[in-house]
């Protein structure tokens, strides 16, 4: 398998820089099985569950993870400044944080970067393009002073597009939003309201969550041509009993199981056990490409997906790769729009 094999040319103003309004009126393409393509919309979701069925979805909330800060500096030539932008990344067992930084040859260990009155950041130590902070506040008061001078961390192809503003802190967070900690949203679910909950609950079909904290690793590029050698970041995930439990049995009773998003469907992948999902609570570099055996997933409903990364290697796995160059040449054609806060698909290889 080649990094060539995933690749496909995608016009530009495809690429959605806003999402869908209302959330269910996004565009959902329908696929099921080997050939069939419906185009519909995701208030039409309701018409391709049946009852019984389970919507796995990710409760992960994203922290608005982008600082702008300035390192001060006095030196023989006089006081300077510096203007830092920090994305955190993840969080460490000490409390401090890995982050990107730019420009981070600006920095050296022990200097501190001021975000806002009484919030900074001290350079613990520098490697391989990443920095550790540690910050002046933990807890509570960490968590208040990010959200009043952080910015929702928006993916690198809407971000050159345009900055962060106060819409994102909505658009950019599902409604059920739990645990903090992602630095990306887990964009199929961004696409259901409240109202279409409740409508497919109505028809039978019950939601189990689970948490996958998304890193910004999801958006670093493969690297390599033989996608074999690729190595994938390691996120933080928890299945919990209850819901390794709701999972197995619906499967014991028939019924599918369908992942809304392509974290969600990695987590309970990494959970499987021998007889069903098994509780599970740690980080994950699961890497799914063609070839590999999903034991869980049943269906999955997810956006339509960057040319080359280890996202279009999964849709492959559960479709087959010339089934997916069908769905997404068949999306640009009739003008889906992609990536975070586009249009979505829907699945289903086994009907």
């Amino acid at each position: 398998m080649r990094l060539s094999d995933f690749d496909f040319d995608l016009p530009e103003e495809l690429i959605a820089t806003r999402p869908a309004s209302p959330r269910p009126s996004a565009r959902l393409l329908v696929a099921p099985g080997p050939v069939a393509i419906e185009d519909a919309h995701v208030f039409d979701l309701p018409r391709f569950l049946r009852p019984g069925d389970r919507l796995i979805l990710n409760n992960t909330k994203v922290i608005p993870a982008r600082l702008s800060g300035v390192r001060r500096r006095v030196s023989a030539q006089g006081a300077t400044e510096a203007r830092i932008e920090v994305t955190l990344l993840e969080p460490r067992g000490d409390g401090s944080w890995q982050v990107l930084a730019k420009p981070a040859k600006k920095l050296r260990d022990g200097e501190e970067i001021h975000f806002a009155p009484g919030f900074s950041a001290r350079v613990l130590a520098r490697a391989e393009g990443q920095l550790t902070l540690a910050f002046s506040l933990a807890g509570t008061e960490f968590d208040a002073a990010l959200d009043a001078a952080g910015a929702m961390p928006l993916p690198p192809y809407i971000a050159a597009r345009r900055a962060a503003d106060a819409r994102d802190r909505v658009d950019y967070q599902t409604i059920f939003a739990r645990h903090s900690g992602a630095v990306a949203a887990p964009t199929a679910s961004l696409h259901f309201d409240q109202a279409l909950l409740e409508e497919i609950a109505a028809m039978g079909v019950a939601f189990t969550e689970v948490t996958l904290h998304v890193g910004a690793g999801t958006f670093l590029p493969v690297k390599v041509d033989d996608v074999r050698h690729h190595r994938m970041h390691a996120e933080w995930g928890e299945v919990t009993e209850a819901a390794a439990a709701e999972i197995n049995a619906t499967r014991a009773a028939g019924g599918r199981i369908i992942p809304v998003g392509t974290t969600a469907c990695r987590l309970i992948e990494s959970a499987a056990g021998a007889s069903g999902v098994e509780p599970w609570r740690g980080e994950t570099d699961i890497f799914i490409r063609p070839g590999f055996d999903f034991r869980i997933t049943d269906g999955l409903m997810t956006n339509f997906h960057l040319p080359k990364s280890t996202l279009m290697m999964l849709v492959s796995a559960l479709m087959g790769r010339e089934r997916m160059m069908g769905i997404y040449a068949h999306a640009i054609a009739g003008r889906y729009r992609f990536f975070s806060y586009g249009d979505a698909s829907l699945l289903l290889p086994g009907e």
